[in-house]
């Protein structure tokens, strides 16, 4: 059984067509047909179920479905590392992340792991939280990190870093002077937020409906870098993780307040596609980034 009839068998299934699956792979479609009645001999089983349209697995045949995409993609993963080791040149690591968290959490782990993957070309885009999960499941990216991660059964989640999260407000407003204020004073502030689709804004928004809490926004963005520059003019207040606006703090241009009611935290973590075989260094990344969140 060769590689090359497994990726023919998942064309089959994936495409719903013998004639699509032949123009594919420049071959007849007697020629794939032939192909997958060798499988069928092979492992003694019917695998597609020739009377239906679309083209329909059989049980057999999504067990060997499921099998075929994992042996693809680790040969795949096999050729990479085989040619990094004969060109001297290594393979490409592709990071998304969201702006914050690229921006202020990410830097110091990538210099930790350069220190042991000094030859790995290292691609980090900034994209919003829906792009990065749509393009870990595509398999565009090896690994995403986002906020308030979500669950799906298609993706394996690892926990990263919780953000503390403070009031940002003008050093004109009089809550700069505070030691701490009390979460419910915000119903009576402006509030600039995140708009309803990022999950950082309902992150918050489960934090004030803990505390019975409506705080009615007068600006929504998607960013924080917006946010902090509304909050800057004294537009009003917002609630932001922490380490995104230390530079604004030390320059004197944004106060950073925290809750007197409890510590208020955003969870960040590391998403990567279900099944995904990743090289060495694509694992190493994810353990010191997991790891290293786990001791701060």
């Amino acid at each position: 059984m060769h590689i090359e009839t497994l990726r023919v068998f998942c064309d089959i299934v994936e495409l719903g067509s013998f004639s699509k699956t032949a123009e594919k792979h420049l071959l007849s479609q007697s020629a794939i047909s032939q192909q997958l009645a060798q499988l069928e001999a092979i492992h003694k089983c019917q695998l597609v179920s020739r009377k239906k349209r679309p083209i329909e697995l059989t049980k057999p045949g999504k067990l060997l479905y499921r099998t075929a995409q994992e042996m693809l993609e680790r040969y795949e993963l096999f050729k990479s590392e085989l040619n990094a080791l004969k060109s001297s040149s290594s393979f490409r690591l592709n990071i998304a992340a969201i702006f914050s968290i690229g921006m202020h959490a990410l830097p110091d782990y990538v210099k930790r792991f350069m220190v042991n993957f000094p030859n790995i070309n290292v691609h980090i885009e900034f994209l919003n939280a829906e792009k990065i999960y749509e393009q870990v499941l595509a398999g565009e990216v090896d690994v995403g990190i986002v906020a308030c991660p979500k669950h799906d059964k298609r993706l394996t989640v690892y926990d990263f870093e919780r953000e503390p999260l403070v009031l940002a407000c003008s050093p004109k407003h009089p809550f700069a002077s505070a030691t701490s204020v009390d979460l419910h004073k915000l119903q009576f502030e402006r509030f600039i937020a995140f708009e309803r689709a990022v999950p950082s804004r309902m992150w918050i928004d489960g934090i004030f409906s803990q505390y019975n809490l409506v705080v009615r926004p007068v600006m929504e963005f998607d960013n924080i870098e917006t946010i902090k520059r509304a909050v800057e003019i004294n537009s009003g207040v917002s609630i932001l993780p922490k380490a995104t606006f230390v530079q604004e703090v030390g320059a004197g241009t944004l106060c950073a307040v925290p809750f007197s009611n409890e510590a208020f935290h955003r969870p960040t973590g590391i998403i990567v596609r279900k099944g995904r075989v990743l090289a060495q260094a694509g694992r190493y990344l994810i353990e010191l980034l997991h790891e290293g969140a786990a001791k701060r």
